[in-house]
């Protein structure tokens, strides 16, 4: 039996989707404007994950997603996907806001290859569902949830095939149904969705049933929930059963600054096919197909040493490959564009912050900057932070910046002289509630000074992502400049 603690990755992973093929679970989730992309986690026993595979390293090269001057994806990008197995293939299927399509990829190993293909149509919030009779449908919406019959090739609906409206939502400013997640357990057609009280912003999870696709669909919330106190309920996700037949749903609770994080709860089913959620814990406990297998964490340190990068790392938006080098122990950026801000960096290099707290350490080596440069370490998110070393007529400052609004622009909170050309900078953060602060630092000899003021971070609606650490640079004046990064080290329990 393992142990653990709800949420169960204590990190960003919104809309999660959960399978299990043999005695392995995969689950994966939004990743939005990061890449590579399509995120998907692997598990033995639903509460330790590592990083398994991503679906592409990039998607469609528009100018928003390569961060043409200030043109940018942040909001959008993957968004929500379905993934399943059926016959030997992977499926995930997703939106992403800024296109009028929809993204299919398959392939016949988790880890990739991964094929691109479309469908043909809008479907927000997307589930597909193989049935046993050979027939493919999609089911998907907000309010009206709508199942369509897909042809067998999944490119397109299937002419004559069946489509209707099967849930409708009462009209009204609360959230409608959204967020499918389609079943067939024990012989029902099973509707996960996700909900909230007409009356006030509060998660609920619903599930519909029915015997029959064409027949009446039947039921409404069965999980209204709260963990740790936060007044979100936890809701959207999928349903999972484990080899020796028990049953378990993996939603996602929405914790500000950290992002929305996975938790897991345990399931039971009635004689009529209905769903009963058990306690939302903080203390979970689950069967492991694997015993005494373990997992790399969903974070890490990095000397830079390797030809590739470690599997926790994405780039902010698609990278610009021929402006960044890995190894010899760094990470290198050189600048090809002009930013007015951070967010308009190419290249930044994230991973995920964690609960409760935690801390990254970086040495920044600035010679190749130009004037009107800056590179550093910051916390990515709509309500930004950054410390970062600049080059002003010929002199060095190190410099503390942040963005308060989420609505852009970038202000400076502290200005330092700087002799070196080489310092090492330190970021803590820590959550609290719905509240994240962080605490910028530099080396001086062996002590640490703190630079700035300690900046909070609230979740936002431009990024929609909880925040991340970012190893940054950026150009305001001239292209060409180069920064080095070396020594990451991710403090996981914000400790030395």
């Amino acid at each position: 039996m393992e142990y653990g603690i709800n949420p169960i990755t204590a990190m960003d992973f919104p809309d999660p989707d959960v399978i299990r093929v043999d005695d392995t679970y995969y689950m994966i989730s939004t990743t939005m404007h990061f890449f590579p992309g399509g995120q998907i986690l692997r598990s033995y026993d639903l509460i330790n994950w590592e990083v398994c595979a991503y679906l592409y390293d990039s998607l469609e090269h528009t100018a928003g997603e390569r961060l043409e001057g200030e043109e940018n994806v942040y909001g959008h990008g993957m968004w929500a996907a379905s993934l399943r197995y059926h016959d030997g293939k992977f499926y995930a299927v997703f939106i992403a806001h800024e296109w009028d399509k929809t993204f299919l990829f398959t392939a016949d190993r988790i880890d990739g290859v991964w094929e691109k293909h479309y469908i043909e149509g809008i479907y927000h919030d997307p589930s597909l569902l193989f049935d046993d009779d050979g027939r493919v449908y999609i089911v998907y919406g907000n309010r009206n949830i709508r199942l369509t019959e897909l042809n067998s090739e999944l490119s397109a609906p299937k002419p004559g095939g069946l489509d209707r409206i099967i849930v409708r939502d009462a009209p009204g400013g609360h959230l409608g149904y959204e967020g499918a997640h389609i079943y067939k357990i024990n012989g029902k057609y099973v509707l996960f969705l996700i909900h909230s009280k007409q009356w006030k912003w509060y998660r609920t999870q619903a599930c519909f049933v029915t015997d029959d696709l064409e027949g009446v669909w039947a039921g409404g919330d069965v999980m209204e929930a709260d963990l740790d106190g936060l007044g979100s309920g936890p809701a959207q996700g999928g349903v999972v059963d484990t080899p020796d037949g028990k049953w378990y749903s993996i939603v996602f609770q929405d914790r500000g600054a950290v992002g929305r994080t996975p938790v897991l709860v345990p399931i039971t089913w009635n004689e009529q096919g209905y769903p009963k959620f058990g306690e939302v814990t903080k203390e979970i406990c689950c069967e492991s197909t694997r015993p005494g297998t373990s997992v790399e964490p969903l974070y890490a340190s990095d000397d830079f040493s390797g030809s590739e990068f470690k599997k926790v790392w994405q780039f902010n938006h698609e990278p610009r490959h021929g402006c960044y080098k890995l190894g010899g122990g760094c990470y290198e950026i050189t600048t090809d564009k002009l930013s007015p801000t951070v967010e308009y960096a190419r290249n930044t290099l994230t991973q995920r912050t964690m609960l409760p707290g935690c801390a990254a350490e970086v040495t920044v080596g600035a010679d190749g900057l130009n004037d009107g440069d800056t590179a550093g370490l910051c916390l990515l998110i709509g309500t930004y932070g950054l410390i970062g070393i600049t080059r002003e007529n010929g002199k060095y400052f190190l410099v503390m910046r942040s963005c308060d609004t989420g609505k852009g622009g970038e202000t400076e909170r502290a200005r330092l002289p700087f002799e070196q050309t080489q310092v090492r900078f330190r970021a803590e953060v820590k959550f609290s509630g719905a509240d994240g602060t962080v605490d910028f630092f530099y080396k001086s000899g062996e002590k640490w000074e703190k630079l700035g003021l300690t900046h909070k971070m609230y979740f936002t609606l431009d990024h929609f992502v909880g925040c991340r650490f970012g190893l940054f640079m950026y150009s305001t004046k001239n292209i060409g400049g180069t920064a080095k990064f070396a020594g990451f080290e991710y403090l996981p329990d914000n400790n030395e």
